[in-house]
Order: C-alpha cells, then sequence, then structure tokens
C-alpha cells in the first residue's frame, strides 16, 4: 500500500508538530504559507523527521513507499517528551512498520557502528616531584602531560589502540622543550577467555603488582584462562635497558594469575637480556659480566571488604649479586573513583627496591636501590577529576642514607 507524503503528516501527533505553536520557518518552496499542512511540513522539518529532496523541494503529492514512511517513524520514535496520545500513536505505527523498523535497525546499527569506529579518550595530568636524598641536591621537578587515546573497531574481535603523548617542563615553557610521541600502539584480538596483543604494549607485571615493571614493550602478548589466568610475551623493552651498543632488552615473560572470590595470587618469570647489565647496573656481578637477568617474582593479595584490601609480593633476579630483591607490602582502603565526585582513598606502603631487580615498578614514589614507606591519598574533587598526593620516606640501599620523595598530580580526562 503506497500513500502521498501529505498524507503521511499524521506522524506530526507523534513528534508533537500538531501543538499550538510552530515557530519553525518552512524550508520547501513548493509548500505555501496558506497550505494547510504547512505548520506540520515546517516543524517536522525542523525536527529532523522529514528532510525533501535536495532541490528544496517538498514533493508532498508524490507516492511514498512504506518503507519511507518507516523512517520517518523510526525518527519519530527517536524523539523525548512526548505525550501519552503520542506515545500511543507511536507504538501503533511501530506495529504497522514492524518489518520495515527491522530493517531500518539493522542499516542504522552498521552505519553507526561505521561512523564511531574510531573513538577518542584522553587525559591532561600536572605532576610536581621533588626528590630529597641525604648527600645530594635536590631535585625537582615539574611535568605538564596531554595523552590522547584513540581507539578503532577492525570488527567484531579485534580493535586498535593507541596513546599520543605530549609533553613539557612548564617551568622553562620556552615554546621549544615540548615533545609528542607515539607512546604505543597494538592490535588486540578479544575471542571470549582468549585475548592477543600485538604492537607496542603496556608491560605491567601484574603477579606482584607493578613491583617489577609498569611500562612498555614491542611484541607479542597472549592471555587465556579464567580464574587461572596464563599470560604470554615476547619482545623487546627499551626503558632502563638502551645503552650506546644495545637500544633495547630482548624480553620473554610468563605469568599465572589466580583470583577467586577475596582472594587473590600470581606467580612470574621473566628473562632479559641487554648489554645494559655489563654497564648500567650497579654492582650488578662481583666478579664476571652477564647480560642476563633472570627474574621471579610471587604475589598474594586479600579484600576484606570493599575498602580494605592487602597486598604483599616479592622478587628476585638469580643472576644479579647485588640489590637483587625486592618485595612491598600495601595496606588500601577505598579508592577514588575518577568519574563520581567526592570519592576517595589512601594507602600506606613498605617498599624495598632493590635496583638490579625493580627495574620500572609502578608506585609514584618509587626511587631505585631505596626502602621505606610510602603514603598516598586520591581524591576526586569533581567528575573526571582526580588529585593524587604522596609521600615516601626512607633509606639509599647503598649508605643508609635519608631518602625522601614529595609528588602530587592533577589530572582531567575527557
Amino acid at each position: 500500500m503506497k500513500k502521498t507524503l501529505v498524507s503521511a503528516l499524521t506522524t506530526a501527533l507523534v513528534v508533537g508538530a500538531a501543538s499550538t505553536t510552530f515557530a519553525a520557518s518552512n524550508p520547501f518552496s513548493d509548500v505555501p504559507a496558506d497550505h494547510w499542512a504547512y505548520d506540520a511540513v515546517s516543524q517536522l522539518a525542523a525536527d529532523g523527521v522529514i528532510e525533501g529532496y535536495g532541490d528544496s523541494t517538498f514533493q508532498g503529492d508524490k507516492n511514498i513507499t512504506r518503507y519511507e514512511m518507516a523512517q520517518m517513524v523510526a525518527k519519530a520514535m527517536a524523539k523525548k517528551d512526548v505525550s501519552a496520545a503520542d506515545k500511543a500513536m507511536i507504538d501503533k505505527l511501530a506495529a504497522e512498520f514492524a518489518d520495515e523498523l527491522n530493517n531500518l535497525g539493522v542499516r542504522v546499527a552498521n552505519l553507526e557502528k561505521h561512523a564511531d569506529n574510531v573513538k577518542m579518550t584522553g587525559e591532561l595530568r600536572y605532576t610536581y616531584m621533588s626528590t630529597r636524598k641525604e648527600g645530594e641536591h635536590r631535585d625537582n621537578d615539574e611535568t605538564l602531560q596531554f595523552r590522547l587515546y584513540p581507539t578503532a573497531e577492525v570488527n567484531d574481535h579485534w580493535q586498535v589502540k593507541a596513546r599520543f603523548t605530549g609533553k613539557f617542563d612548564p617551568s622553562k615553557d620556552s615554546g621549544k622543550d615540548g615533545n609528542v610521541k607515539l607512546s604505543f600502539a597494538f592490535a588486540e584480538g578479544d575471542y571470549n577467555n582468549f585475548n592477543v596483543k600485538l604492537g607496542k604494549q603496556y608491560l605491567y607485571s601484574t603477579a606482584d603488582d607493578g613491583l617489577i615493571f609498569d611500562d612498555f614493550f614491542s611484541g607479542a602478548q597472549v592471555n587465556f584462562g579464567n580464574q587461572l589466568k596464563t599470560t604470554l610475551e615476547a619482545g623487546r623493552v627499551s626503558t632502563a635497558f638502551a645503552t650506546d651498543t644495545d637500544a633495547a632488552a630482548n624480553y620473554q615473560g610468563i605469568e599465572l594469575n589466580y583470583g577467586l572470590n577475596k582472594f587473590r595470587a600470581g606467580a612470574a618469570y621473566r628473562h632479559f637480556n641487554s648489554d645494559a647489565f655489563k654497564t648500567a647496573f650497579a654492582k650488578y656481578k662481583d666478579n664476571g659480566t652477564s647480560d642476563d637477568a633472570n627474574v621471579w617474582s610471587l604475589g598474594a593479595g586479600y579484600k576484606f571488604d570493599k575498602n580494605v584490601d592487602l597486598f604483599a609480593a616479592y622478587a628476585n633476579n638469580t643472576e644479579a649479586d647485588n640489590y637483587k630483591t625486592a618485595y612491598n607490602v600495601t595496606l588500601t582502603y577505598k579508592g577514588a573513583d575518577k568519574v563520581n565526585a567526592g570519592t576517595w582513598g589512601a594507602h600506606i606502603g613498605y617498599h624495598y627496591l632493590g635496583g638490579n631487580v625493580a627495574f620500572c615498578p609502578t608506585y609514584d614514589t618509587a626511587m631505585s636501590n631505596t626502602k621505606g614507606f610510602e603514603y598516598e591519598l586520591e581524591y576526586t574533587p569533581f567528575a573526571h577529576t582526580w588529585a593524587n598526593f604522596a609521600y615516601f620516606q626512607g633509606k639509599q640501599l647503598d649508605n643508609d642514607r635519608d631518602a625522601k620523595l614529595i609528588w602530587g598530580r592533577m589530572s582531567y580526562f575527557f
């Protein structure tokens, strides 16, 4: 059955075009001001329910198909704040054009997915850090960083993720001290309990909750399992291992992580190979040299309730002779949610960070070859903001002198 476009204007009731006031102007040259449908046509055009033809005509006497009518009904259904009478009209029209709307829905869903296959999120963060080691000059550092995270949908299972980072020192502000770089980019395939990542990606030592590493590596990662998850990794790591003769360390790792209810535990082995262990790492071997690191780590945690969590981890580099152990015990209370204003959290932790095993730990006040307590407070003053303050007080492992660090950050997420 076909109808004329003018007769289809009964959908005006659906979108409120039959209300008492019409402020919209008529965009169509073939609908004069004295036409009975003038007000309805004007309001429907303003509401985006009808669009007319490319030559600025409405062609109200033209026959339309059920599919075209369904398009108008679909647009009307998307409108909000309709009256009860209009809602009843929507339901009747939806029932009449159910098949067409179903087909239209598939087309619209596919179009929207294609249009939104690249999404952007980001963060602007300011960080202040003051390092105070006894016997050394105080080091104050400020950093303003802009991060942009694009995520692209490839298909139902694969995504491409990346991060662009812009960074400069606001204390200089010369216009020449900033830099922008691609921090990471990788493809990720997710198949229920099997996940694979290829490219430059996160390297986080989950088993020990970041005691060993929180940075990036270039290579491949495979995850599989449910309550007991296995992670296999292989590639190259540049941070902390770059030398004049070796730009990055070869890396292979395996992790086992178990989590059930309130208890979680993990174990991992990681192997690194780099010339940096011969030259850049303090007292790595007492006799001879080695370009290998064999790192074992264990971690376990227990969540007493929704607010209190206790976690401990230990790591050892069996290849090194000195500064080869690291451990951490942290008690956490609550936690700030960056979306919900007014949320907060705090933790206290004891860190022992041997520099030949804790290569790039996750702690905000982490200093190589130190031991001591870290106190941290986080707060969300407004939605999508996050403030954090941390303080470390301890000793240097090589000389037992005092080591202190003050750290603060303010982040804005979008």
